[in-house]
């Protein structure tokens, strides 16, 4: 398993992590590093402890914030799949009624071929 060595707070902190995940565990460090300098810059010296928490519980509140996006985006993906399948349905049944349509008119215009039929052939016979 890789080790890394990151510094968030001044502090150097030696880190495992899964093959491959060396890069991010970096990026992930540095942000909340940069997380406790900012918080540093706004509200001073208030102790490393004090720090870590303000940015873990704004770290929190992102993920809350994010997680609730998703499920928001989730039940608008929910209600397109649900409208989509409602159009289908509305579409196909409109195929079908077309088709029977369709038929109905074949229908009517092979008996109307048929009526005219006898006739036209009487008025060839005549001639």
């Amino acid at each position: 398993m890789p080790h890394v060595s990151v510094t968030i707070a001044g502090r150097q902190y030696r880190m495992a992590c899964d093959e491959g995940q060396e890069e991010h565990l970096i990026r992930l460090a540095h942000d909340i590093d940069g997380r406790i300098s900012q918080l540093r810059v706004a509200f001073g010296e208030i102790g490393d402890q004090r720090l870590v928490v303000m940015a873990a519980i704004t770290i929190a509140d992102e993920l809350a914030e994010a997680r609730g996006r998703i499920r928001a985006l989730e039940s608008d993906i929910e209600s397109q799949r649900d409208a989509r399948a409602s159009a289908i349905a509305r579409i196909e049944a409109s195929e079908e009624e077309v088709a029977r349509t369709i038929d109905q008119v074949a229908e009517r215009i092979e008996q109307l071929v048929a009526q005219l039929a006898p006739k036209e052939r009487g008025t060839v016979g005549m001639g």
